[in-house]
């Protein structure tokens, strides 16, 4: 039986209003290190966070990961996405060699041009202005993504000073960790997108949306993401297996507080939603709302979860570290029946 990894993605947000319990970015960032110390303990497998500037979400994800790393020793940790367009790729590189390095080689970075944002053009205010023809990034996210995959690899990237080394060539970042290169991931939102992160050699990490509709429910949209990437990478001969995650919304009912919170929405958000963004057309995958044996059936005929080796599943932190661990708790439980029903023909 394969067992599903189970991860949790925060989005970080924190907001002073009524029923927050989650007031300033001191307090995102703390109780993010302890609902990853509380997932380790339930057995979770990831913790994962959104990487968003200019709004009250987390930014800066290594400190954060660095802080989880030094409390933790198992789970996995990790972002989904960190906006490349924002970055510099050889400062990044070193970050996260330096919390990879901490964390004992359990950094799973999900990168890619990312998704809209609260500012327009933010990146050009980081110092990033994309080449005219390059209207939203998108190719210079590409490229500073190539760089800093470079850089990890330990690839040079400046001519050596001879009056300070003794000696002529060039020079790689530092520090390393080996196998880094190994563990990076694109955020992929459509199928052409994926197929082009397998010739890069990259993980997959694909979202609770796609920036495409074909009219096909969004789990059979998502597997056929998912086929698509599996067989462009048997094609490219890569040496070793790729790894893929899918977002979902998973809220299981299993109290007064989780039904107070979610029992109404059950009714709306149980099913895909069609909009539009970036001038298109996008699918939106459904919520999971219910009791745990109801999510238990509708998980196990979700066939893109059943797919993929990963489960990243979003969590309302606003709601606190309590709520959110036992949540997390439920969920796991949920997929352990999962994988171990029989997957629907």
């Amino acid at each position: 039986m394969h067992m599903t990894k189970i991860g949790f993605l925060s989005f970080g947000h924190w907001r002073d209003v009524p029923g927050s319990k989650v007031r300033s970015g001191r307090e995102a960032l703390v109780q993010a290190i302890d609902l990853a110390v509380a997932a380790e303990e339930a057995g979770v497998d990831g913790a994962y966070f959104r990487v968003h500037h200019f709004a009250p979400q987390q930014a800066a994800p290594f400190p954060l990961l660095s802080a989880i790393a030094a409390r933790t020793s198992r789970i996995e940790i990790g972002t989904g996405v960190i906006d490349m367009r924002y970055e510099n790729p050889l400062y990044m590189a070193e970050e996260a060699a330096a919390a990879d390095l901490i964390s004992g080689g359990r950094l799973q970075l999900g990168v890619s041009r990312g998704s809209p944002e609260t500012a327009l053009a933010g990146y050009q205010q980081f110092g990033y202005v994309p080449d005219d023809g390059d209207e939203n990034g998108g190719d210079m996210a590409r490229a500073h993504t190539a760089v800093f995959r470079r850089a990890i690899a330990g690839e040079p990237m400046a001519h050596a000073n001879p009056q300070m080394t003794g000696a002529v060539g060039s020079l790689p970042i530092s520090p390393l960790s080996d196998g880094l290169g190994d563990r990076i991931w694109w955020g992929a939102g459509t199928r052409a997108t994926a197929e082009w992160t397998a010739e890069q050699g990259m993980n997959l990490m694909s979202s609770t949306l796609l920036t495409e509709d074909t009219g096909v429910p969004f789990d059979q949209l998502q597997a056929e993401q998912i086929a698509r990437f599996r067989a462009t990478w048997a094609d490219m001969g890569w040496d070793r297996s790729p790894r893929v995650s899918v977002s979902r919304s998973i809220i299981p009912i299993i109290d007064d507080e989780s039904r107070h919170y979610f029992g109404v929405r059950a009714q709306v958000e149980g099913q895909d939603q069609v909009g539009h963004l970036d001038g298109g057309l996008a699918r939106f995958g459904r919520s999971y709302i219910g009791s745990p044996e109801d999510l238990v059936q509708e998980l196990a005929a979700d066939a893109a979860v059943r797919a993929a080796d990963t489960v990243l599943v979003t969590v309302p932190n606003q709601l606190g570290v309590d709520f959110n661990a036992r949540l997390l708790a439920a969920v796991k439980d949920v997929m352990r029946e999962v994988d171990a029903a029989p997957v629907p023909a």
